[in-house]
């Protein structure tokens, strides 16, 4: 996959691209590929009440800066949480607009095995939108009740580093276990472990279009 260069990375939730796939961002928004990003919802209602409606799209301008995406190349949608299901075609319909007019070689999205009703969303359409792209599936173990990588992506010390500090931006989000440094590590020191390299992150791959 390292000679893609215009990569388009789907997040349901602000927050899911960093942590499914933030060090392979990383890494190749450092060899100076095109990293696009676009997150589909902005989780209002998941936010204690104090706090303004915003806060989650600030806070993926932050992290997604933190990774080196540039501001223009992030799209950042209002789809209702929890509700993708209900707004399935419109969900649609802007994914297409994404692959005409991003055009990408590559799509980075949940993995099939995700059991999130909105992952589930943007990985079935996904899949759909972007039939003549490469695609592979990202890890969000929580999620995951089966997950069979067959793409494993290393990650460098600093790539690592990149993609803790990015999730350090979403303040709201830090009491989450998930969102932890130890864990994030950890994980990417297992799936190192699983392709010879200090750390890696590992995708399923759905289709590849040389």
């Amino acid at each position: 996959m390292q000679e893609k260069n215009r990569i388009l990375v789907l997040a349901p939730h602000t927050d899911d691209g960093e942590l499914g796939c933030g060090g392979t961002i990383a890494r190749y928004c450092a060899a100076g590929k095109e990293v696009f990003y676009a997150a589909f919802s902005l989780c209002a209602k998941s936010l204690p009440d104090h706090l303004p409606t915003h806060t989650l799209a600030d806070e993926c301008k932050k992290a997604t800066a933190v990774l080196g995406i540039r501001p223009a190349n992030l799209v950042l949608f209002d789809y209702p949480v929890r509700e993708f299901s209900t707004v399935r075609q419109q969900v649609l319909e802007d994914l297409v607009r994404l692959s005409k007019t991003i055009a990408p070689d590559l799509v980075l999205l949940p993995a099939k095995g995700d059991i999130h009703q909105d992952h589930q969303v943007i990985c079935q359409e996904g899949l759909r939108a972007f039939k003549y792209v490469s695609i592979a599936g990202y890890e969000l173990p929580w999620n995951n009740t089966s997950f069979q990588p067959t793409w494993f992506s290393p990650v460098s010390e600093d790539d690592l580093l990149r993609k803790t500090n990015a999730l350090k931006a979403y303040q709201s989000q830090a009491h989450r276990n998930y969102m932890q440094a130890d864990f994030i590590r950890s994980l990417a020191k297992v799936r190192g472990v699983q392709c010879n390299s200090g750390y890696a992150e590992a995708f399923e791959i759905y289709r590849v279009i040389a």
